[in-house]
């Protein structure tokens, strides 16, 4: 099971866009209201959670997806059980992504220590140990890293690579008309 944890304030793009492509391949994705059964994105768009992070469990995880935005971004920081969570996946090699101001969690975790990674300008002081490549996104190892909003099908993109392969990930997309 894939997570992607919603907090208040969350990008809807940066989280809806990678869902949509993960669940197009096939993939067994939910969406984990961090901050309740309803979320509030960073600019109104109210979305139900598929679960609420009290139902989270280790048992099948394969990955976590952070979205950016603000203030989820903090939010997710703030919240133990994610950063819980983020930090068993990537300490047991699983997949562990994270898009737009997000990657400053995985700075703030120790998880960036020596691997490329990228995000929103202006946070990479905020990517601890990371060499900050500037691109739209970046794979290092189980580690995935995007720029913002406009990255997210790419994002997506790299996520299905890493899950299922570059030729799954590339036939969504272009069944997409992404290409």
């Amino acid at each position: 099971m894939y997570y992607i944890f919603l907090a208040n304030g969350f990008e809807v793009t940066e989280a809806m866009a990678p869902l949509d492509v993960m669940r197009r391949a096939g993939l067994d994705v939910k969406t984990v209201g961090v901050t309740g059964a309803e979320v509030q994105s960073s600019n109104g768009v109210t979305v139900k959670a598929d679960m609420e992070l009290k139902a989270l469990s280790y048992d099948d995880l394969e990955g976590v997806i952070l979205p950016g935005g603000m203030p989820g971004t903090r939010n997710l920081k703030a919240c133990r059980e994610v950063t819980d969570c983020v930090r068993t996946c990537f300490d047991n090699g699983k997949l562990v992504a994270a898009i737009c101001a997000a990657p400053s969690v995985l700075g703030f975790l120790g998880i960036l220590n020596g691997k490329r990674a990228t995000c929103f300008p202006g946070f990479e002081p905020e990517l601890t140990g990371a060499v900050c490549t500037g691109e739209h996104v970046v794979a290092d190892g189980n580690v995935i890293t995007a720029r913002g909003a406009g990255c997210s099908l790419s994002f997506g993109h790299a996520i299905v690579s890493a899950a299922v392969s570059k030729a799954t990930a590339d036939k969504v997309l272009s069944d997409m008309q992404c290409f």
